[in-house]
């Protein structure tokens, strides 16, 4: 007969807190991008076209775009950001929610921008030069 493994209530309420300080930074930073909107999509879209990742015609419109996507994920249920996440979550070991949600925005759907010419670079490229921004204002 197997032995049924019981954690300790020590054990447990480890587990937790562990688990609600994460979901609480993740919380934090979904509504500190309100406060942040325009110039946190001013800086990503500045620094990717800057770091060469992204080339386009119209800086402006890859701004309005980014400021669109991370309106979106400010306003988005936990589903619907954990599915558009989800393909890009191997990325970096420990993800944040904001940049990678923007990281797959850049990766899957601005290509398809009438302004865009080409996305250079590799997925951890891209994430981490987003990040670099993201943790300026969000942290």
């Amino acid at each position: 007969m197997a032995k049924v493994f019981r954690p300790s209530n020590r054990e447990s309420k480890i587990l937790s807190q562990i688990e609600s300080s994460k979901e609480r930074a993740r919380r934090m930073a979904l509504t500190g991008i309100q406060n942040h909107l325009e110039s946190l999509s001013n800086a990503i879209a500045m620094k990717l076209v800057e770091n060469k990742l992204v080339e386009t015609t119209n800086k402006n419109s890859l701004e309005e775009q980014i400021q669109k996507c991370l309106d979106t994920l400010s306003h988005a249920e936990d589903f619907d950001i954990d599915y558009q996440n989800a393909p890009f979550r191997h990325i970096i070991p420990n993800p944040h929610v904001v940049s990678l949600y923007v990281t797959a925005f850049v990766i899957e759907k601005v290509i398809n921008f009438k302004d865009v010419v080409d996305i250079y670079g590799s997925d951890e490229e891209i994430y981490l030069c987003i990040n670099k921004q993201v943790s300026k204002y969000l942290l």
